[in-house]
Formats: C-alpha cells, sequence, structure tokens
C-alpha cells in the first residue's frame, strides 16, 4: 500500500560539505525553522573522511589508519540532526558516493572519489532529484569561496548553484538562495572582545582582513535570531564530538555570550527578491519574507513512504530563472581554487577545518 506524505508549506533545503558544517553554520537557524513547522531537508556532500580526530580513543579511525572516520560521522550526524529536529537528512548521491577533499592543496584533493573532482551536472542533478520531491523555496549554501577557502565548500556552493539553474527549467527551483556569512562589525566586535583573553580565537590575526571570511554588513540580507534554539545548537554541535573537542574556543564563547553567540545567524542573498526587513540595512528577520502565499504548495501529495523515485511533479509553478552569478558556478572541469587557498594558521584560529 503506498503511503502519501505531505509537506508543509515552508520547506528550507540545506547543502552542507561535511557533516558539522550544518550545526556550526546553521544550526539555530535549522532548528528555529524546524521547531516553527518548517519540512527542513539537509543534504550533506560528504562523509567528512579527512577530518582531524579529537577523541583519543578513536585516533586509528583517521583516513591515514583505518579510514572509517567517514562511517563513524554518520551516526554523529544523526545525532546532531535529531537534536536540532531535523527528520529529513540525504547524504548527495546516497552515503559514500563522494569523499572529503581534504584541505586545499593536499593530495587529497585529487583521491577518485574526492568531491572537488566530481562531474558538477551530475552531482547537480542528484540535488535537482531532492528538489523535485521537496519542493523547497528556500535554499541554503555556500559564497563562491566557500566561505572560508575549503574545496569541498566551494564545490557545494558550485552544485547547489548549477542545481538552481537546472531545476529553474523544471519550475521546481528555489524561489530564494542564501549563502551564509558573517558580518564585519561581528567579527571586529570578537577581536576586539576577545584582545586580552586566554581563549582568544582570533590569536595570531592582527587585521580583520587577515581572515578568509567577513561580509560588508551592507551585503547581509538577512538576520536570523534562533536564540529559543541556542541550546539545541550546542547540542547539535556537542554530537561531533571526533572534531569539535569539548575544550573547544566555540563553547568558551558560548560561555560568556550564551544564546546571542550560538542562535544568531547571517546570510546573503543570492537569488530572489530581498523580503521586508529592519536597522539601517533592512535586514530580514524571516528567509521566507516576501515569498508570496500563492507559491506554497497545494496540499497534494509530493512523495511517498514507499517510493521516492515515484515522486511526480507537483503543480506546477513559475521558474526561478537564472542564478544571479553564472560565473560562480564554474565549468565541471574547472578545478582551479576559487581565491587564494587561506592561510591554514588564521582558518585554525576561527575554528574552520
Amino acid at each position: 500500500m503506498t503511503v502519501v506524505t505531505m509537506l508543509p508549506d515552508r520547506r528550507l533545503l540545506l547543502v552542507h560539505a561535511h557533516p558539522d558544517d550544518e550545526s556550526i553554520g546553521t544550526g539555530s537557524t535549522m532548528a528555529h525553522y524546524a521547531a516553527n513547522g518548517a519540512h527542513v531537508t539537509l543534504v550533506t556532500c560528504t562523509l567528512g573522511e579527512e577530518g582531524e580526530i579529537h577523541e583519543p580513543a578513536l585516533a586509528q579511525l583517521a583516513a591515514a589508519e583505518a579510514d572509517q572516520l567517514g562511517g563513524y560521522r554518520i551516526a554523529e550526524l544523526a545525532a546532531a540532526c535529531a537534536a536540532l529536529g531535523v527528520s529529513d537528512h540525504r547524504f548527495l548521491g546516497g552515503a559514500g558516493r563522494y569523499r572529503d577533499s581534504g584541505m586545499m592543496g593536499l593530495a587529497t584533493n585529487e583521491h577518485p572519489r574526492a568531491f572537488w573532482q566530481a562531474d558538477l551536472d551530475e552531482a547537480a542533478g542528484h540535488l535537482v532529484e531532492i528538489m523535485r520531491e521537496v519542493r523547497p523555496q528556500v535554499l541554503i549554501t555556500y559564497d563562491p569561496n566557500g566561505f572560508y577557502g575549503h574545496p569541498d565548500h566551494i564545490q557545494a556552493h558550485r552544485v547547489a548553484m548549477r542545481a538552481v539553474e537546472l531545476a529553474a527549467a523544471e519550475g521546481c527551483a528555489p524561489l530564494k538562495v542564501y549563502w551564509t556569512a558573517m558580518p564585519l562589525s561581528v567579527l571586529e566586535a570578537g577581536m576586539t572582545h576577545f584582545a586580552e583573553s586566554s581563549d582568544n580565537p582570533f590569536a595570531g590575526i592582527k587585521d580583520i582582513a587577515d581572515l578568509p571570511f567577513g561580509t560588508p554588513d551592507a551585503q547581509i540580507a538577512a538576520r536570523i535570531d534562533g536564540t529559543d534554539q541556542h541550546t539545541a545548537k550546542e547540542a547539535a554541535m556537542r554530537a561531533h564530538a571526533t572534531q569539535i573537542p569539548a575544550t573547544s574556543w566555540l563553547y568558551s564563547i558560548a560561555g560568556n555570550f550564551g544564546g546571542e553567540f550560538m542562535g544568531v545567524e547571517f546570510f546573503t542573498l543570492a537569488v530572489g527578491e530581498k523580503g521586508p526587513g529592519a536597522g539601517p540595512y533592512g535586514w530580514e528577520d524571516d528567509l521566507f519574507a516576501g515569498l508570496p502565499e500563492e507559491t506554497a504548495p497545494d496540499r497534494s501529495p509530493v512523495g511517498t513512504v514507499s517510493d521516492r523515485s515515484s515522486v511526480g511533479a507537483a503543480s506546477d509553478r513559475s521558474s526561478v530563472g537564472e542564478a544571479s552569478d553564472r560565473s560562480s558556478v564554474g565549468a565541471a572541469s574547472d578545478r582551479s581554487p576559487v581565491g587564494a587557498a587561506p592561510d591554514r594558521s588564521s582558518v585554525a584560529a576561527a575554528g574552520l577545518r
């Protein structure tokens, strides 16, 4: 017997590179929308096989040893999603289809299954399949430099933006696409506050311009206040114990700033029209702001539990059109770095790998 699945009116799709990226970068946003009734779908592009291991007892799971870290991180990701209240998680192309490429410039970038080597249209095709099924109005991914220059983050951006183009031709593309961002004012305030702290995550960084990320406040489109979900975000981060040690500066900052640090996340708008906002730059406080009511589904069945591949097209809706920056997508054969590879010391200081 076929069981019909009905999806909520608001549907949010996130495309992340590795397990833990979703929790660190967008955890409060995911938990906020899930708690308020939206359907939140997370797509993770790799298993994170090349990650560092901060659990000594699990050190031999590393890629250079037993190479079992990826499988272990599947369980960590499942626990993180549960903490965020997200039940719809997929690996792009299926678990293990694409491998963690490691940091830019390493030999692991050339692994035949490295996500950095993925055929762009093939990988985007996997994402379009999910878009056909879920029909998200809003998508979140990274900017063209993958926020801080990691090849898998850059590739996740390329794949997501190419999928938007392909899905637009079918009328199932999201109406708004956001990129994760960090306002320069927030970074400057952080550097000032922690200048004399023993837990200074900015130690060794002399100028804000030395960081591989940071967005002028005027370019920020949305500020999502999920402080009511900051404990969910912290719980999700703690689920990634192999990647984020209990002594991480992230938790030290959380202790000082509490819900404000854990609960507020920022985004730039890459595709679609900005909705009503507030403040000097008109920042949105809702990623669905400005979307007309008629973009909501007609509540007709959009999928089945028994056979996801049999999902037909939902009611036709207008195309979102081309992505705002095709040049950022890049050809599938282009493996050159988008921007200079980040200084690893500055990346480590920011808590990124």
